[in-house]
Formats: C-alpha cells, structure tokens, sequence
C-alpha cells in the first residue's frame, strides 16, 4: 500500500511553499521528509500549469504589459555556459500582465533570447481573443517576437530606462535605488499608433516584486535558488496560480481572477488544493482571430467589423501660427425697465475717451 499524506499535511505544505518558503524550511516546519516535499512540489507545479491552461484563456485585455525577471538554476551564467551543463545558469521569467485586472496571463521560463521571446509571445497571443496595446521594456527580440505573433497593427511601445554611472564618478553618491534622470525613461512606439501617455511597465515591475515575495528561488542573494530546472518552473507556475485566484490586490479589493471575469469568489488554500490535485492535462490554447479594440480616443467604426478610424496625434498636419482675428466681445444683456431714470451709459472697459464724447440720448418711454 502506498504512502500517501493526509489532506491536512498536504495543506501545511501547500502553504508553505505559496508563501516563500524553501524545501528545506518546508521540512523543518512541518516535519515531512524533503524529498516528499519535493514530489509535492513537482505534483503542484504540474496541476497548477494544466489549471492556468484550461481557465486562462479567451480573454479581452486592452493594456498588455510584458517583462523578465532574472533567477538562475544551479550556478550563475558567469560560471558555466549552457553547452557544459544544458539546463543550468540563468533562468528569466517572461511575464505578461493585464494592467487592468492584474492578471498574469502567461509565463515562460528560459534564456533571455529571442527564442524564448517567441515562444512566450506566441503563448500570449494564443490566450488573447482582444487585439491589445502592449508595453514592454527595451528588450530588442521583443520586437521580432510581437510583430511575428500579433502583425504590425498591432499598438507597441517600449519603454526604455537610461541607467548611468555618472554618480559614481561624481561622487558617492548611491544611483541604484534611485538614478539619475535626465531624462531616466524614454518612451518610442514600435508598432502601429500606442499612446505614450499610458506606455508604461510599472504595474509588471511591481507584480515582479510581488512574486520575488512568493517565490523564494527569485529572491537575491540568497541560498534558496533553484538546483533543478524542472522544479523551479513548478514553483513558479505554483505561485502565479496562487496569485491569480487566491492573492487579493489591495487597489482592486478582488483576485485578478475576479477582475478578469475567470471566477466569482476568492479561493482559499483548501480549494486550491483540491483543484491542483484534481487538474486532468490540458494542452495550451490555440490562437484565434482577434478582434479590434475599441479605442478610448476620437474613433469611428468601420464597416464589417474592419475596426475603427482613429484621431492620432502627430502626422504633417500642424497648428497654424498665422495671428488669429480677436474675438468680439459679447452683447450686453438686455435691461428690463424698472421705472427708475435712465443712467448714463459709459463706454466698454479699456477703449481711450474721447474728448467730444456725449452721452447717447434715449427715446422717452411712453408706459411705466
């Protein structure tokens, strides 16, 4: 007969591992073997990916904010190259965020390249049935992977952050919590007419410090990294589930799976729990045709379904500076006779007298 652990001691270690938690911690604070946490860790990574592949798609997002987040698996790309040990040195999370409800609407783990670019692109798209804006840092295989899974319509702007060392040469001054700006972001659109206005990654860096918190294996100069690739991408699939359905944020009051429409209630760790270990396979969505945005600016909408005419700034049309003709001033209101004398009219505030100027005799009224 099999061991198989209580559903009481199945939730401890569930809710250590959402929280931060290493293995080994896992193992001092509830008393179960490491390895035993490490197959539950594996079993959870691998229900919560066929739980995001069956609820998280089909979904109508107009602001789409990607980036990555550094981690590595055994040791740092500095030490070993990827021919000597396939699978270990730098591992990057590309994360895309719905900046309306929060969502994390997809993730893929894998080398800062162009390939993983494209195949975590191709992955978004797939989960979309919206076209949307998209924003995204200054990372240039973005640019390759947006336009071969959305087409040049689509709205893509990047963000690009300028970090110097002109502090450090200046003085001793610390730049790396806050740095020089001057200027420190410069938005550029790549992709069809995005509004720079709203360009911007703050919602994704700060859901990245978010999951940082959630995920010990991100966290910096630590000891609780990632020794196997296969684990680390169960941890992180554990705790972006856990984050859509069960963490609530704090400016929107709900889950982002609330906000997204995906469910109605926030899950607590018992559901979770259940749904996890009760997942069936569910293979990734296939992408479908996308349907245009509705603009939030000056539109009007084109026949069958082709999208809309949209007012943009910018182009060769410019202002005039050519010198207007004054306005002419407004009409005195009309008096209402009260059956007082008549006062003297006086001219318009700011025009010069003139020395000959008299007042305009009034026609004498015959009724009270």
């Amino acid at each position: 007969m099999a061991n198989v652990l209580p559903d009481e001691k199945r939730l401890r270690v569930l809710a250590a591992l959402v929280d931060g938690n290493s293995e080994r911690a896992v193992e001092r604070m509830t008393g179960i073997n490491r390895e035993t946490v490490g197959r539950l860790a594996l079993a959870f990574g691998q229900g919560a990916t066929n739980l995001h592949n069956r609820l998280v798609r089909d979904l109508s997002c107009s602001l789409v904010q990607v980036d990555e987040i550094w981690s590595f698996v055994g040791k740092k790309q500095a030490r070993v190259t990827a021919e000597d040990a396939p699978g270990v040195g730098e591992a990057y999370t590309f994360v895309a965020l719905d900046t309306s409800s929060r969502l994390a609407i997809s993730w893929h783990v894998g080398r800062r390249d162009e390939d993983s670019a494209r195949t975590f692109m191709a992955d978004v798209r797939a989960r979309l049935v919206v076209m949307p804006a998209m924003t995204s840092d200054g990372f240039a295989p973005y640019i390759a992977a947006v336009g071969a899974s959305f087409g040049p319509g689509v709205d893509y702007a990047q963000t690009v952050k300028n970090y110097t060392k002109r502090g450090r040469r200046e003085g001793p001054a610390d730049h790396r919590y806050e740095p020089p700006r001057d200027p420190f972001i410069t938005k550029k659109p790549v992709f069809g007419a995005p509004n720079l206005d709203r360009a911007s990654t703050a919602y994704i860096e700060r859901q990245n410090c978010t999951m940082r918190h959630f995920i010990g294996r991100m966290r910096r100069l630590c000891l609780a990294f990632s020794k196997k690739l296969a684990n680390h991408r169960a941890a992180i699939a554990l705790a972006y589930v856990h984050y859509n359905f069960c963490h609530v944020v704090s400016s929107l009051r709900v889950t982002p799976a609330m906000a997204a429409g995906i469910t109605d209630h926030v899950w607590d760790l018992p559901e979770l729990l259940d749904a996890l270990l009760a997942a069936a396979p569910c293979a990734p969505p296939e992408k479908q045709l996308l349907a245009p945005r509705v603009p939030e600016t000056t539109a009007r909408e084109l026949p069958n379904g082709r999208g809309f005419l949209r007012v943009v700034d910018g182009g060769k049309a410019k202002p005039s500076d050519a010198p207007r003709a004054p306005t002419p001033p407004a009409a005195p209101p009309a008096r209402v006779a009260t059956g007082e004398p008549p006062r003297e009219e006086l001219p318009p505030r700011g025009t010069q007298l003139e020395f000959d100027w008299r007042p305009k005799p009034r026609q004498m009224d015959l009724f009270d």
